[in-house]
């Protein structure tokens, strides 16, 4: 005859019935509370405050003060640069980067560059009006690296 599974397990046999009871029972409250909360869910459904809200919002919230919030202000950046600074000189630019509160943009050439140079603080001044969040502490403006201003040729 063999033992009981209790006993070759070592077991105690007077605990067992408790915590095979506390599994059933937890798992019947897991499933009682699923139930509640679907029907408070139908039940509330169309009152004030589950109104759906727009992915703008929704992106808004997610995007916060973060490293997103400075992101975002970056494309709009590039995206809107001709607002900035005139469709005739965002031809010949564009923002090349931004790092630690350092704006770098790109130019053609050395000559665009130099035009550049002397719009620094109208950027400035423009660009945190209208890009509220994004920290401008220094504008650099570059020449065209090796070879660029043959690409940017081609380009056009």
């Amino acid at each position: 005859m063999t033992p009981p599974v209790a006993f070759a397990l070592h077991l105690d046999q007077t605990k067992l019935a408790a915590e095979v009871f506390e599994q059933i029972s937890h798992r019947g409250a897991l499933l009682k509370d699923r139930r509640r909360r679907r029907e408070e869910a139908v039940e509330n459904f169309g009152k004030p405050g589950r109104d759906p809200i727009e992915l703008g919002d929704v992106m808004s919230t997610i995007a916060g003060d973060g490293v997103w919030s400075t992101n975002l202000k970056l494309a709009q950046l590039r995206t809107h640069w001709d607002q900035v600074v005139g469709e005739g000189v965002a031809k010949h630019t564009a923002v090349a980067d931004f790092t630690n509160g350092v704006l770098t943009i790109r130019a053609e050439s050395t000559i665009w560059a130099t035009q550049l140079t002397y719009l620094i603080p109208q950027l400035t001044e423009t660009i945190r009006g209208n890009l509220k969040g994004l920290t401008i502490n220094e504008i650099r403006v570059t020449g065209p690296a090796i070879g660029y201003s043959r690409k940017w040729a081609r380009r056009k």
